[in-house]
């Protein structure tokens, strides 16, 4: 089995945090985004990856890359990365990792996360995972016949068709097969938006006969702005706490502090006179003092003071003293 992971450009609507990691990376509840999402596949799967492949940007860097297929051994399987050069949709993305596009496969893009406890349907060609949603045209959704299989893809539709949307995430029995009816559209040159999309090859395979069904997920998390990103930490934790998964960890020096859980507190974190939680992630090496936090995230290596902070993301290396009288703002960042 693989998991092939478009992951295009840093983002824009998570600036600044992306101006230096990739949205993909950001980390949820401790744990990069794109981490999580291919180790939740991998449950749903229950069988063995062989290769993550990532799709990503060129100026990504070194480092990230061998970040990503550090991910990918964690799994126990080979990274590959692969280079999307233009920002021309899903299907080129995809057709970007064409060297690894055969035999089972699951495609997912690594801006969102999910909760499922589903058994895959192996006998299909296809499984789409789908999210029952209260505003369907917002959406891509699929229409079921009496079989539930999927018999359409409708891209916000301005009727009501369905309300279980598209989120991101597909198995392919055979995901060559998709390939070749995406070479076609490339070949083609059919395009929306200027795009090539992935929906075009599906389409395809649909009326060629092939057998598509839903995947529902109980839970799906977006992490495309800051708002919901942040949103998401906390829902995470959450349910990582209720699972009874160890969030903070041995080391963290605590002085005069309260921690309302649930919080992830990651290695070497400093916190004196603070309280902190509900719905905090703090990462490594960060110092807070005489602060209070709640419903935040906060990278690694930051300093806090003096702060009194409500949905708040905070990124590496960053210095926040809520007594400032001097300051220096860089490009696309915020106070509120």
């Amino acid at each position: 089995m693989k998991i092939i992971v478009p992951m295009a450009g840093r983002g824009s609507r998570l600036r600044p945090h992306t101006l230096t990691t990739p949205k993909p990376l950001i980390p949820i509840a401790g744990k990069p985004i794109v981490h999580r999402l291919v180790q939740d596949i991998a449950k749903v799967l229950d069988e063995k990856v062989d290769e993550v492949a990532f799709i990503i940007a060129e100026d990504f860097g070194e480092k990230i890359e061998n970040d990503l297929k550090d991910i990918a051994e964690s799994l126990g399987a080979k990274g590959t990365i692969y280079y999307q050069d233009k920002p021309l949709g899903t299907g080129h993305a995809i057709m970007c990792a064409k060297d690894s596009l055969s035999g089972p496969a699951v495609i997912a893009y690594a801006d969102t996360l999910f909760k499922a406890d589903f058994t895959l349907d192996k006998d299909a060609d296809s499984v789409i995972w789908v999210k029952q949603v209260e505003n369907p045209s917002a959406y891509g959704v699929v229409s079921l016949n009496e079989k539930i299989e999927i018999t359409e893809l409708v891209e916000k539709p301005t009727e009501f068709v369905s309300d279980l949307a598209v989120i991101g995430i597909y198995y392919f029995k055979d995901v060559a097969v998709l390939k070749g009816e995406l070479q076609k559209v490339l070949d083609n040159n059919i395009v929306h938006g200027g795009e090539y999309q992935i929906n075009d090859g599906i389409k395809a395979m649909q009326a060629n006969g092939l057998r598509f069904v839903p995947g529902k997920v109980d839970e799906w998390m977006d992490c495309g702005n800051k708002n919901v990103t942040v949103e998401t930490n906390g829902r995470m934790l959450n349910f990582l706490h209720k699972d009874g998964e160890k969030l903070i960890a041995n080391n963290v020096k605590i002085k005069d502090t309260e921690i309302t859980e649930p919080c992830f507190i990651g290695e070497n974190v400093e916190l004196i006179n603070a309280k902190i939680g509900p719905n905090v992630s703090i990462g490594n090496g960060t110092k807070i003092e005489n602060s209070t936090i709640k419903n935040s995230l906060i990278q690694t290596f930051a300093e806090v003071k003096n702060a009194k902070l409500d949905n708040a993301m905070i990124g590496n290396f960053a210095k926040f003293n809520g007594e400032f009288t001097q300051i220096s703002i860089g490009d696309y960042s915020v106070l509120e």
